[in-house]
């Protein structure tokens, strides 16, 4: 296939590496000076440096010429940029059949990826989601990872899947777009929680509990949105929420581990030098499990801590001392 990657950040960076191997890739980023940058050094210095590109693998200078030939767009943009992205390609006459690495929920609307791509572009292009268990240093150097593609027309999913599917990039089919894409958004904020869980010294069995609890604050929201709670089973749910929540290359679990060390939220972002999706997601979920009357108690702190400074250990005592109740609830 021919593959077009719209942002050259880590993620986008490293997929492409792995793509490049079976497919004609060609890697766009929306600075002139990055692609720059990628054309003479060969890597992505800033966001994953030592990863060689592989000869085979472009650098596209003006977005129409990276795309107008594609048989597959991939935006790998942050959130705030998907919006933009599918604008533009849609205003130029560029649309093709997308899909998007970026999770959450967008800032101040509330709404899923899908629900964005589909205010802007309607239903009539394909479009999907490809989230899981999937660190970009690792899809980089070519470790073995298993990843889910939702779809809006599950015939184009399942297609898509099949096509850029490999023995080191496993990727698995999934009908559920809700679904996978709340598992994917909402995992962040309970990898922040856990960072500050561990950050503040609470040890592995109050690890094991809130990524327990994490799963169904997950479950119960996603379900509300219309997901079938199978999904957060699988890849897209439990899976991305262990690795998240586990591995020292999660930058939302880094964000949360500062906060319990005592940092502040604009020290740790401005530090980090990289997108923490979870931290505007929070807000969003927070706001939204209210409006529709979901009990989401770890999102909640996590909010206090992120939007209205709330020391960490105080948010989870409050977690701590709330009333017992039945597990499955």
């Amino acid at each position: 296939m021919k593959l077009a990657v719209i942002g050259a950040g880590a993620w986008g960076t490293g997929l492409s590496i792995a793509l490049s191997g079976r497919h004609r890739v060609t890697l766009w980023a929306r600075r002139p000076e990055v692609r720059q940058a990628l054309r003479v050094d060969r890597e992505n210095r800033r966001l994953l440096p030592g990863h060689r590109f592989p000869d085979a693998l472009m650098i596209g200078e003006e977005l129409e010429g990276a795309v107008v030939d594609a048989d597959l767009l991939i935006v790998a943009t942050p959130l705030s940029g998907l919006r933009p992205t599918v604008r533009r390609l849609r205003d130029d006459g560029l649309l093709r059949p997308l899909i998007w690495l970026c999770k959450g929920l967008e800032a101040e609307t509330g709404k899923l990826p899908h629900q964005v791509v589909a205010e802007e572009i309607g239903h009539d292009t394909p479009y999907g989601a490809l989230s899981g268990p999937s660190f970009a240093e690792e899809v980089a150097s070519g470790l073995p990872a298993a990843v889910a593609l939702a779809a809006s027309d599950p015939g184009f999913g399942h297609r898509t899947a099949l096509a850029l599917h490999s023995s080191r990039l496993r990727i698995y089919a999934n009908d559920d777009l809700v679904g996978v894409e709340v598992g994917g958004g909402v995992k962040n904020i309970m990898a922040i929680a856990t960072g500050i869980c561990d950050g503040l010294g609470l040890g592995l069995n109050a690890r094991a509990a809130l990524i327990t609890r994490g799963l169904a604050e997950i479950t119960r929201f996603g379900v509300a949105l219309g997901a079938h709670s199978q999904t957060f089973m699988g890849l897209a749910g439990i899976g991305d929420l262990i690795l998240t929540c586990t591995g020292d290359l999660s930058r939302n679990r880094r964000v949360g581990l500062a906060l319990g060390a005592g940092r502040t939220l604009p020290q740790i972002l401005d530090e980090l030098g990289h997108v923490a999706e979870g931290v505007g997601t929070t807000r969003e979920v927070a706001r939204l499990s209210l409006a529709i009357g979901v009990d989401m108690p770890i999102t909640q702190a996590v909010d206090a801590i992120l939007s209205h400074g709330e020391p960490s250990a105080l948010a989870v005592e409050k977690l701590l001392s709330r009333d017992p109740k039945v597990e499955a609830s």
